[in-house]
This record gives C-alpha cells, structure tokens and sequence, in this order.
C-alpha cells in the first residue's frame, strides 16, 4: 500500500517585486582576510534577565522586542567532535581516548584489535598549504590504535586545517548503523574510510575562528542533526522538518531509486548487502545490493535531485525543468515549507545561495552541465528548490532565492553587501559555495572556518546587529564520529551530534548550552518569534521524542538573556 505524507495545499503566490540584491555574477572571485570583530552592541543598563527567569508570554514579548533579524549560517558535514572535542566546559566531555566505551566494532560485532588503513588515503590529492606538499595515500597512516586520534600526518605532526581530506560515507542507513542504538562503536565498520572516522582537529582546533566565537558567544553542545543521513535529507529538515515523498515510486522512474532492505519491519534496519560485500571493514568499505536513495515506502533519504534546474538531469525542451524521466529526479514537493509559514505570516525572508546565478546559468553542453571547481554550486544543498511553490516563473522563487554571489567581498558576495548594507530581511538562511562551506572532499576546515568569520564580521558591523540573532551550524556530521549518543526521536532522526553556536548582542557570554537541540530547533525558534503556525513535522518530531521518553528538542531560547 501506498503511504502519502499530508500535503498541505499551496500557498497564495507571493507578488513582492524582484529581488534587487540579484543579479548575474560577471567578476572572479575577490578574497578579503576575516579577522574578528570582538566587541557587541549589547544595550546597557538594567539587571540581566535570562529565559529561564521569565514567564513564556514574558519571553515572547522580549523575543518581539529585542530581535529583529534572524540570520542562519549554514555549512557542512563536521561532527561536534571533529571540531570541538576538547572544548571547556562540555555536559559529556571526551574521557581519555583509550577509553573501552570509545572502541569501534567490526560489522560481526567484534572488537577491532586496530582500526583498518584509512582507504582512500587522508590526503589523496596533491595540494600545497602553507608552501609545503601534502598528498597521503592509505599505505601512509596505519596500524592505528582501536580509539579516537588527532588527525596527523605520516610524521606524526598535527595535520593542517588548510588541507582537503577525502570525502567521508555519510548517508541515511549507514549513520544509523554507525549510531548503533546509541553506542557510537559501528562509525568504521560502516563508512567507507576505514580509521579515519575517527579523526579530529583537537590538536589544533583552538585556532580555529569558529572555536573562539564560541569562547565569547554560546556553544551548543548537545544539537544534533534533524534526521539519520547526509546534506540531502537534513537541508529538507531545515526547511520542512520531514523528508520528502515520491507518489508511487514503484511505478516511475524512482523504482530504480528504492532500497533492497533487510531486518526487521516493511522498511528494514539496513540495506541488503551485496554478495561480494567484505566481510570485515578490514578488508574494505561494506557494498549494498541496489541504489537506497529512496526508502521501500517511496520517502526520500539519499541524495536525488529536484525538479526544476539547477538539476542532475535536464529536459531537453525545457532548460529550466529537470528530467522526469530520470530516476535522479523527484517530482516536485507539495508539503509546507517554513518559507511557506513565514509568507503567510507577512514576514519577509531569503535563502542566500553561494553560487546560485552561477548554476542557473550552467556550464558546458547539452544536458551536462558543469559546475566549476570554483564555487562549486551543490545542486542538492538548494532546498527550496523541490518545491512546486518556488517553481521557475514564481514570484515566491524570484523574491525568495536569491544568489549569494561568490567569494568574501561585498563586491561580489550579494550575501555580504546586503548585510553592510543593513538589508537583509527579518530571516535569512546563508548557504556558503561548495569551495567555502568545509565540506570534506572539496572544501577544507580552514577555508569554511575563515569564510564564517568574515560574514560575522560583517553582521557585527552591521546596522541591524543589535537586533540580531545569528545560528552557525552545519548539516550534517559527514560521517565522522562523535561519542554522544542521539536523543530518542522517530524513524528519521536525530541524528548524531554536530556544532552549533549562537552569535547575538542577547546571547550568553561564554555559555556551553546543555539543552538538546536538533536542526529543527531552528525552525522552532523561527516559529516562536514570528507567531508561525507550527509545521507538521516539528509537532512529529516533538510528540516522538516525548513518547520515547525525553523532553522535546529547545528551541534555542535557553542561550539567550536580555537586560531588563
């Protein structure tokens, strides 16, 4: 039988004029340095006031009156652990590496006596960084201890931050295998680079420009992504809470997109492996029998892609449509977005795309279009996109996605002109070019950590800043591991536990938040503050976390305090 999800019906088309901050990217790209600026606009005067001080009506109006803008930073595929292992002041800090709990098992539940080589290589690629060589294949690094490890070169210095790493397995069923009810031991026995999962930058990472926000701001230690998985599925959560569906997969081009399962239940607890998948990840990454981008009751989980351009396929009579014939492609979504509920509300908003004109103009021929290394536009990192209500010829699409532009000079990057320019709407998302947002494989911890510094100087700088709330945060964990363990939720998530800061004149002042978060915890607090009707998967995600037995996800509130 076929599962629908609830559609809700579309939204009135929205009418405002075209977007001015957009238009066609001409020039390279222009780099400027993003050095910090430390200081706030806090208003002064009066007692301090925090959320847990006051009465929710009370909070509401303090919400109302002191923030204006919501800004929404969103980059790529880190654990917590990654990036902030060692930071100060954790609720579940990491003990001492060698500790029993942190050991990883093989896929028949045994103990690795070492971890494998990192396959692939750390540092496949040849690359200079910082005028030295860097390329490190798999026979460069191994015999590993089973335990967690600063990621390091052949010669045992800390690795570089500047250094582009291979891509990591992240993907909806293998983070759910890795996760292993909570345990954290299957990270290398399902993924695809053997040790490496378990590498982290905690050697080095107090340099990090993200790590000092988060000595002078609020660091959240307990938000974890919104759903099992990699970019495709958790960019859905942040903008509609709920995967995406696809009517009647098994008789349209998505059957060739359906997993082959095995376990329990109509949808399984992993996908079927191959005959020839190794037995042990000591011997190479685990192979499924078919392609899983779609669950076996037609939801979307693995990357696919939208039905409008920029696409994975195109139509060759429309160049604005994607395939529908091809199994790359999803009919267009029909359910509510949060673009949706803030447009219904009256409330200006923005997705800012970091290469956007860039991919709608496409590169190279036919119907395979090519994006340049340079920004590296990832067609799957545009949510908004799968949506019939943004459709091409929309004046929601025209108002509402707009192109970032490219680089970190307002003379190029529409995103950062805009801020100087004190013009960004009451909410805006900002998804950094593929070359900046840290996204292992293509892009480096240095690049997106420098990059997110130079927008918060900008928002610092800005007119609107005393009335700002900013979330930095990524999407997903990109498959390396983090020791703590996901709230209960539903059959989609959460997932595991990624970084997260809140940067705002009303944010605590070096404050560890222990509240569980998830990736909708952004939409909760966009909801609060604007008066939105509550989107359908938020209140499935509450109600399943409360029926598993925890509360439900904040709804960042906690961080904030206000002078009274």
């Amino acid at each position: 039988m076929t599962r629908k999800p609830t559609d809700q019906p579309p939204m009135a088309a929205d009418d405002a004029p075209h977007n001015p901050e957009r238009r066609r990217l001409l020039g390279g790209i222009a780099l400027a340095g993003a050095a910090l600026t430390l200081g706030s606009c806090r208003p002064t005067g009066g007692s301090r006031l925090t959320t847990t001080d006051t009465s929710s009506d009370t909070l509401d109006a303090l919400l109302r009156q002191h923030i204006q803008q919501v800004v929404v930073l969103y980059a790529e595929n880190r654990s917590f652990n990654n990036l902030f292992a060692h930071f100060p002041g954790l609720a579940q800090p990491l003990k001492n590496l060698d500790s029993p709990e942190y050991r990883q098992r093989d896929r028949d539940g045994s103990l690795f006596d070492t971890l494998p080589p990192i396959w692939g290589g750390l540092a496949p690629h040849a690359q200079i960084v910082d005028g030295r060589h860097y390329q490190i294949d798999e026979h460069a690094i191994s015999g590993l201890p089973n335990r967690p490890f600063a990621l390091h070169t052949p010669e045992g210095a800390p690795l570089p931050q500047g250094v582009v790493t291979r891509d990591l397995v992240h993907r909806f069923y293998e983070n759910q295998l890795q996760i292993n009810g909570g345990r954290n031991d299957g990270f290398v026995a399902w993924g695809n680079t053997g040790a490496m999962v378990m590498g982290h930058y905690a050697d080095n990472a107090t340099n990090l420009q993200l790590w000092q926000l988060a000595q002078q701001y609020t660091l959240c230690d307990n938000f974890f992504m919104g759903a099992f998985g990699g970019s495709f599925l958790n960019h859905q959560y942040l903008v509609a809470a709920q995967p995406p569906f696809y009517p009647d997969a098994n008789q349209r081009p998505g059957r060739f997109q359906l997993a082959q399962v095995e376990g329990d239940g109509p949808t399984g607890t992993r996908p079927k492996l191959a005959d020839d998948s190794p037995a042990s990840a000591m011997q190479g990454r685990a192979k499924f029998a078919a392609p899983d981008a779609l669950t076996p009751d037609f939801w979307a989980v693995n990357t696919i892609g939208p039905a409008y351009a920029p696409a994975f396929s195109h139509d060759a009579h429309n160049p604005q449509l994607a395939d529908a014939d091809s199994p790359t492609t999803l009919p267009p979504q029909l359910h509510q977005t949060i673009g949706d509920a803030l447009s219904n509300a009256g409330v200006d908003w923005a997705w800012y795309a970091g290469g956007w004109q860039l991919a709608l103009d496409g590169h190279g021929d036919g119907d395979h279009h090519v994006f340049p290394e340079t920004p590296n536009f990832q067609i799957h990192h545009q949510p908004f996109n799968y949506f019939k209500n943004f459709a091409p010829g929309t004046p929601a699409r025209q108002q509402h996605l707009r192109d970032a532009g490219i680089g970190e000079s307002a003379d190029s990057n529409h995103f950062i002109a805009a801020i100087e320019a004190g013009t960004l709407p009451p909410v805006s998302f900002y998804k950094p070019q593929g070359d900046l947002n840290m996204h292992a494989g293509y892009s480096s911890v240095e690049a997106g950590d420098r990059h997110l510094a130079r927008i918060v100087q900008a928002l610092q700088k800005s007119p609107q800043w005393p009335h700002m709330l900013v979330v930095i945060t990524v999407d997903e964990n990109g498959g390396w591991w983090d020791h703590v363990a996901p709230p209960k939720g539903d059959r989609w998530g959460p997932g595991s536990r990624i970084p997260a800061l809140v940067v705002s004149p009303y944010a605590k002042k070096g404050f560890v938040d222990h509240t569980i978060y998830d990736t909708c915890s952004i939409l909760r607090f966009i909801t609060r503050r604007f008066g939105l009707k509550k989107l359908p998967g938020l209140q499935m995600r509450d109600d399943a976390m409360i029926a598993a037995g925890g509360p439900p996800p904040g709804d960042l509130t906690a961080a904030l305090q206000f002078d009274s």
